[in-house]
């Protein structure tokens, strides 16, 4: 192996131009390259058929924003020349233990599934662990589905309740709280021989073996005579476990007839994030799922491999068929699993419509969890974006933005929503209705009280203050609400508006609007907090108009006021309900003769058309 570095001699941060330059005079060759920070820290590690080509495309233009990220982190690079992929698989896979990289895929050293024990014990205990202890003891499993595992130790207790104590068996001359509940057997006080406790132990092994026939035959056996001796209810309990018994076989998700383990591997990969996502099929039955997120800063096939071999440290964990989307012919998996774990493991591509119907299932897993994870994170790249256009102090990740709703002065209403990480944050709403107008109607007047409210109880309750606050509006509306949070000695917060026409944004003091490019980002972020905002202050503001008409149909009634209405309204919820309900319920409600209830009732139906 040959070992080479570029970078500067004193270990500072070399710009991007002097790493690509240096990059440029790497070998053609099979190799390993390490990214150092400017601290010397090994932030990634990669291997590469061709080195220089590989790290040259580190820095190319219009990469994404995660390997932007972890380039301007970069302070020097070394490579570690190889005879060939193979070596270069393995030394990478080495550094990444010894260093655990901070941009590298990095599982945890040998991450375990829990699986059931049985201890050799002369009363041997049955529990679920992670640990594997060599002392005799008998394991079964290893379970990726726990709910699968709970449900065989849930049926195991209902079956044969063993002992729960830890350590030898002591003896009593009265059990624990757990014989009295069912749930042991108690071999410490002589409730149960050893013979018996023993046979006990061999049926939990077939079941826990998948040998469940001759299980439901004694069962039920056993059930048929409690019932003939009149037992009926030790017979619907034997009834109810084999109904678990049945229910746990057909609780495997997916079943076929080919006892050779297989494994189905793929991954999905979008705006710099990777789901990883692995089925395990053993005996013929899908044990169930696996699923790893990473962040991507290398090609899909190269993090693909990486994840593999860390995957399957362990050689008790290969199957003999290993599946995937395809088989890169880079790859040197098969020959790293035969050399390094001693067994033959086949890497195929999907051929048939058998495996190639569990691969899609498992490619729609990692889909599905992909989008998930893209959700939840918002759309971070946008709002970087934003905070460089409109020289923000900060990522703006919560965004609050307000808009004023009314019809000819009646009902003004305003709204807040609010976004997290560019995405809406609907349990963080509010609305208000506009308090100080008395008919008139006077937008920057709203927009004084709506933030006045929203931000004296941010401050007084000492409440998260935005990132970033919008108006839909113009310089007006900004105005008004600076002049409210500079009373506020909340000046810190930024503050800007943006306006429909010609999609402006306006920030204070500052004369001129910015116009950011139509179909930008940063802009869609913008325009989906105003039109969310101006969805929800418009809504608002309708359904106050109909309880107002409605309430104005109600009191047309004679011996209806506006507090009867409104309590007939409150119960039936509008007039549609109302019309629908009894007369006697109608005067119940409102505490009304029931002349007057069947005469609202009457009304009601006519405007709607349902006289009949």
């Amino acid at each position: 192996m040959e070992k080479e570095e570029a970078g500067s001699p004193e270990g500072g941060r070399d710009s991007a131009a002097e790493l690509r330059g240096a990059a440029a005079r790497f070998p053609g060759s099979p190799g390993v390259y390490i990214m150092k920070d400017a601290k010397g820290a090994v932030i990634y590690v990669g291997k590469a058929k061709n080195l220089r080509n590989r790290v040259r495309s580190y820095f190319v233009a219009n990469r994404d924003v995660k390997t932007r990220t972890l380039v301007r982190k970069i302070g020097s690079i070394e490579y570690i020349l190889t005879e060939n992929e193979y070596e270069a698989l393995l030394l990478e896979n080495t550094l990444i233990k010894r260093h655990a990289p901070r941009y590298n895929i990095n599982l945890k050293d040998g991450k375990s599934y829990p699986v059931i024990r049985i201890t050799s014990e002369d009363y041997p205990r049955v529990f679920r662990t992670r640990r594997m202890m060599y002392d005799g003891s008998q394991y079964f499993g290893p379970y990726p589905d726990v709910t699968s595992l709970d449900r065989y130790l849930g049926l195991i207790e209902k079956l044969f309740p063993l002992r729960k104590c830890r350590g030898p068996l002591k003896k009593r001359e009265h059990p624990c709280l757990y014989c009295h509940i069912g749930r042991c057997s108690a071999p410490c006080a002589g409730r149960v021989g050893r013979e018996e406790y023993a046979a006990g132990l061999e049926e939990i092994r077939r079941l826990l073996s998948g040998e469940t026939e001759g299980l439901i035959v004694r069962l039920t056996k056993d059930m048929h005579e409690s019932a003939r001796s009149l037992d009926f209810e030790n017979a619907a309990r034997l009834r109810d476990l084999i109904k678990a018994v049945e229910n746990l076989d057909r609780g495997q998700n997916v079943v076929d007839f080919d006892a050779e383990s297989r494994d189905y591997v793929d991954w999905a990969a979008e705006d710099g994030l990777c789901t990883f996502v692995v089925f395990q099929m053993r005996g013929g039955k899908l044990l169930g799922r696996d699923v790893f997120r990473a962040v991507l800063y290398d090609s899909g096939d190269c993090a693909a491999e990486q994840f593999l071999v860390q995957y399957y440290q362990e050689a008790s964990r290969l199957p003999s068929v290993l599946y995937l989307r395809e088989v890169p012919s880079e790859w040197s998996l098969p020959e790293y699993f035969s050399r390094e774990l001693k067994r033959q493991v086949r890497c195929l591509a999907a051929s048939d419509r058998r495996d190639a119907s569990v691969l899609n299932m498992v490619r729609e897993n990692a889909v599905h969890d992909l989008r998930r994870r893209l959700h939840e994170r918002g759309n971070i790249p946008a709002l970087e974006d934003l905070k460089s256009l409109l020289r923000l102090p900060r990522v703006p990740l919560r965004i609050e933005g307000f808009d004023i709703a009314q019809l000819s002065g009646r009902h003004p209403v305003a709204s807040m929503v609010s976004f997290y990480r560019g995405a809406p944050d609907k349990k963080s709403y509010r609305s208000f209705h506009i308090k100080t107008l008395n008919g008139a109607i006077d937008d920057f007047e709203s927009v004084r009280e709506v933030v006045a409210r929203r931000y004296t109880r941010v401050k007084n309750e000492k409440k998260e203050k935005p990132d970033l606050v919008l108006i839909d509006g113009g310089k007006g509306q900004v105005s008004a609400a600076r002049g409210i949070l500079d009373a506020l000695d909340l000046g810190d917060i930024p503050l800007i508006g943006l306006a429909k026409k010609n999609e402006e944004i306006f920030l204070s003091g500052q004369k001129d609007p910015v116009i950011l490019p139509e179909g930008s980002p940063a802009l869609r972020i913008l325009q989906a907090v105003r039109d969310e905002a101006h969805r929800f202050a418009t809504g608002f503001n309708k359904r106050l108009r109909k309880k107002t008409l409605s309430l104005e149909r109600l009191t047309s009634v004679p011996g209806i006021g506006e507090r009867r209405g409104r309590r007939l309204l409150e119960r039936f919820g509008s007039v549609e309900g109302i019309a629908a309900a009894s007369g006697s319920d109608i005067a119940k409600a409102a505490g009304l003769s029931m002349a007057t209830a069947e005469a609202i009732r009457e009304k009601l139906r006519v405007a709607e058309g349902k006289n009949d």
